[in-house]
């Protein structure tokens, strides 16, 4: 037998390099999770550009950028009458600008219990863009359906009264926004007008 010592340094060695591989191979995992995470955060917008989030639904339109109605360029330009003061801008009033939509073809309907029948002409307010008109005109014939079910639902007592007309106007937008959150997803008239009002 050899009366040689055994190297103490060579277990040492292997031992050594087993653990240099296992903290080389940790290292290694814990940076590409790190990048992987960071991109997906980037990605998604998390982190990073913070660039405005563009909303696929309609816009609030500021009062600031109301367009005049239709026709109305021509009238008067861009200058005062001569004969009269121009138009103060007042404070208060609706933060959003309205944007209105006539629908063509008035409403006519039974009243409830009652031999006569009710015919309207009705005008649609929102405060956002040209995106909620669209769902409007491509939703025209289930808003018809339920103002139609909405004007059938109406007494004789409520067309004659002024309040009786404005619970029948808030119950027209109400099913007006039902229509249009089920058609759309987003429910967004902020009023209804009569244009015309017929009790026979």
């Amino acid at each position: 037998m050899s009366d040689k010592p055994a190297d103490p340094a060579a277990p040492k060695k292997k031992g050594k390099l087993v653990k240099m591989l296992g903290l080389g191979v940790s290292l290694i995992a814990l940076v590409g999770g790190g990048v992987g995470a960071g991109l997906y955060a980037a990605s998604s917008g998390m982190v990073g550009g913070h660039k405005a989030a563009k909303s696929h639904g309609p816009q609030l339109v500021p009062k600031s950028e109301q367009k005049a109605p239709a026709g109305a360029e021509g009238k008067s330009g861009d200058a005062p009458a001569a004969t009269g003061r121009e138009t103060p801008e007042g404070d208060g009033g609706d933060r959003y600008a309205s944007n209105y939509y006539p629908l063509d073809k008035e409403f006519t309907a039974n009243l409830q219990d009652s031999s006569h029948f009710v015919q309207v002409g009705l005008a649609l307010s929102t405060p956002y863009d040209e995106k909620e008109i669209e769902h409007i005109k491509t939703n025209e014939i289930a808003i018809r359906s339920a103002v139609l079910l909405a004007l059938g639902d109406t007494t004789e007592d409520q067309v004659f009264t002024a309040e009786g007309k404005r619970q029948l106007q808030a119950r027209l937008t109400k099913a007006i926004n039902a229509t249009l959150e089920q058609k759309e997803g987003f429910g967004g008239v902020g009023n209804v007008y009569f244009t015309s009002f017929v009790v026979q």
